[in-house]
């Protein structure tokens, strides 16, 4: 997804509504993140296992305020090869589908999303920690695994 505002309209569609899964891929020049999730709508809310989505792991993403002025690039055009890091679309799509494939493969899966950083070779998956959402606010858990993701991949 390109903007917040798009993931934004997402949600609000009937598609949503009726989703058992949300893989929801979104990059910058040269890093980006991947996040299955399972929309709690009426086919996944009483599912004890259910994978929170992106919106709900980190509210700021779909936060159309939060749009920056400056564009990133787009995922597909041609200018985005002067202002995008070669393959970094490509990482995170293999990455996406080598977790989705697991998912349905063996029907678990130990982590269900993750950031990448081309600049320094890094992937810091998101794991599964159930308990850890329960007993944190979500703003909480989401700022706390953000800034470990970041740190993590920065060294």
């Amino acid at each position: 997804m390109d903007t917040r505002k798009s993931r934004r309209k997402i949600i609000s569609t009937s598609a949503y509504e009726n989703c058992h899964y949300w893989l929801d891929i979104g990059n910058n020049a040269d890093s980006g993140q991947f996040v299955l999730g399972q929309p709690e709508n009426f086919k996944n809310r009483k599912l004890p296992s259910r994978l929170l989505t992106v919106a709900e792991l980190y509210p700021e993403i779909v936060d159309p305020k939060l749009d920056r002025k400056d564009k990133l690039p787009p995922c597909s055009a041609v200018e985005a090869l002067d202002r995008q890091e070669p393959f970094v679309n490509q990482a995170l799509a293999y990455q996406a589908l080598a977790m989705v494939a697991r998912r349905f493969r063996y029907g678990r899966v130990s982590y269900h999303g993750g950031f990448i950083s081309l600049a320094n070779g890094r992937m810091s998956p998101i794991e599964l920690r159930r308990g850890n959402w329960t007993r944190l606010s979500g703003i909480s858990m989401t700022m706390a695994h953000v800034t470990h993701s970041w740190e993590y991949l920065q060294h």
